[in-house]
This record gives structure tokens, C-alpha cells and sequence, in this order.
């Protein structure tokens, strides 16, 4: 299976990103993980990065007047590396609590996206904070986009692209063989792109985490993909009188869902949508659950879970 782990899951309960509460809150994500492989399940993981990356933007914004800002790509790749180092840290020692001998490793991933991907053109995803026109300027002037939002202030978009191929599968199916659990894909993986020669070269973009995470799903041929939130369903109608959890559904239904408007686009649906993509590919089954909730989806107690019919049968 492999495992989505949300951007939740990198940092404390209140949204607190300093070294110490990201450390605890990925221990409490190698918990549940380990709870999984222990059970016998071959696991790959992938990971949000969002309040990581968002730190090292607001670096950027502070440092800007000294030092060049560091781009996207490289903030991607940073990391990926901070948090594949401390999973595997945290994750060794709770496999080694529960007397598993499973290797451990992380990748660090690129993601191809079309270099004609619209999204270049008109950017469109906003990240990072709401700055004054004056220190805005400082960003635009390295090159960054930047908009006026108005009373907030000015904020910075970027492309946010279709993922096309994770380019390290390979070195990722080479290590599955050999009885790895894989840390993979961080953050959607460092967008890349490449030229007519063939060289590949990072970009500025953010690649949505969980549509790369389907992506890559289906590439290591996973019975079941797992997309780890804070909430143990996605709901239908939510913040009206008539919400409700959505259980197990088809793949029909959940489209119907979502062609309702039922998921926001800065939230659920982002998830929704790569739940979706992996059983209309040909996965048996995508669940969205809560991150302590991993056990009992996966045998079917808890969360929502889209299925294949056809893979049932």
C-alpha cells in the first residue's frame, strides 16, 4: 500500500512547526506506520511539506536584501531531506520496538510536469504570506509573482502543474525488492522539467502532494492507496444541516460527490481527486482516514473507501 501522510502529520496539533514539534508529531506518524508494516502490509510512504516549505519562504523574504532567495525546487529537495532523515529515524525505532527487521530508506524524488503545462503561464496557487507592496517589491525584483489581494496585503503564486512522472520509480522498485519501506515523493516530488535535449532542470512549482501520490500508486502497481488526514471521512454536505461521513462507496458515487461541489479545492478536494484518479486507473481501492485511524481503515472499520468493482470481483 502507500501511504499519504498530510501535512498535519509534520507538525504539532496546533499547527506548531518549530524542530521539537515537528519531531514528536513525525514519531507519532512512524507509530501508526509501524503498526501497518508490523501487521505485514508492504508499505511505500509519501508526505506533505507545506509547513516546512513555508518556512524557508519566510527565510527568504527575511534574507532577501543580503542573500538571493533559494528556489522552489531547492526548498522542495531541502525538504524532502529534513523529513525523510527524520522518519527514518523515528520509523526505525518503532519498527525496532515492535522487533521488526524491515530496512528503511528515503529518496529524494523528482516529479516531471510538462514544461507547457498552462499552469506556467498563469499561475494561479498562492503560497507562502501576506507581505506589504514594499517588501513584496524586494521578491519581485529576484523574480517572483507576486499579486495584490487587496486589504491583506500582496502574496506570491506560482504554477501548480499536473504531475506526469515520478523519475526515481525505478530506484524505487529496486529498493521495494529488496524488503525496503520507502520514504518517496515529498512534498508531490521537485518539480522538474525536460528540455528538447533531454536535460532535466528543476522549475518553480508546487505539485499537488496527493495527485502525485496516486501517480506514483499506480506506478508500484499498490493494491491500496492511503491518504492520511485529520479527519477519519470526507464528508458530504459539509457545514450544513444535512452533512454526513461518506463511508464505503463506488467509484460512481464518489464522482457524483464531488461533481456536487461537495470538496473544497483548498482542502478535501485535492484528496478526493487523487482517491479517485488511483481506482479509475485500476487500484482496488483509495481510503481517506485519519492518520490514527490507519489500522482500522485498512480493515475496513473506519473511513471513506472508494472501490474498483471490477478489482473486487
Amino acid at each position: 500500500m502507500l501511504v499519504a501522510l498530510g501535512g498535519n502529520a509534520m507538525t504539532g496539533p496546533d499547527g506548531n512547526a518549530t524542530p521539537q514539534a515537528q519531531l514528536d508529531a513525525i514519531a507519532v506518524a512512524s507509530h501508526h506506520l509501524a503498526e501497518l508494516i508490523a501487521a505485514g502490509h508492504d508499505v511505500v510512504i509519501t508526505h506533505g511539506n507545506g509547513p516546512q516549505v513555508g518556512n524557508l519562504l519566510v527565510k527568504n523574504e527575511l534574507a532577501a536584501h543580503v542573500v538571493p532567495p533559494v528556489p522552489l525546487d531547492w526548498c522542495g529537495a531541502q525538504t524532502q531531506g529534513t523529513i525523510g532523515f527524520t522518519l527514518l529515524d523515528t520509523l526505525e525505532t518503532a519498527l525496532a520496538a515492535r522487533d521488526v527487521a524491515r530496512p528503511v530508506a528515503a529518496i529524494i524524488t523528482r516529479t516531471l510536469v510538462d514544461a507547457d503545462d498552462p499552469g506556467f503561464t498563469h499561475p494561479t496557487k498562492p503560497i507562502g504570506r501576506f507581505l506589504p507592496r514594499e517588501q513584496a517589491q524586494t521578491l519581485i525584483d529576484h523574480g517572483e509573482r507576486w499579486e495584490d489581494r487587496g486589504e491583506k496585503g500582496w502574496r506570491r503564486v506560482v504554477a501548480s502543474p499536473e504531475p506526469v512522472e515520478v523519475l526515481e520509480t525505478h530506484t524505487l522498485h529496486t529498493l521495494l525488492a529488496a524488503g525496503y519501506v520507502v520514504v518517496t515523493a515529498g512534498g508531490g516530488g521537485i518539480p522538474v522539467v525536460r528540455d528538447p535535449d533531454g536535460a532535466v532542470r528543476g522549475v518553480e512549482a508546487v505539485i499537488d502532494k496527493d495527485l502525485t501520490a496516486a501517480l506514483l500508486a499506480g506506478a508500484v502497481h499498490a493494491d491500496v492507496l492511503v491518504i492520511a488526514t485529520d479527519v477519519a471521512h470526507a464528508v458530504a454536505g459539509w457545514g450544513t444541516p444535512d452533512a454526513h461521513d461518506i463511508g464505503r462507496v463506488t467509484l460512481d458515487e464518489m464522482e457524483a460527490y464531488a461533481a456536487a461541489g461537495h470538496f473544497a479545492s483548498g482542502s478535501m478536494g485535492p484528496k478526493v481527486e487523487a482517491a479517485m484518479r488511483f481506482v479509475r486507473s485500476g487500484g482496488s481501492r483509495s481510503i481517506i482516514t485519519a492518520l490514527d485511524q490507519l489500522a482500522p481503515a485498512i480493515d475496513g472499520q473506519v473511513g471513506t473507501v472508494i472501490e474498483n468493482p471490477e478489482r473486487e470481483r
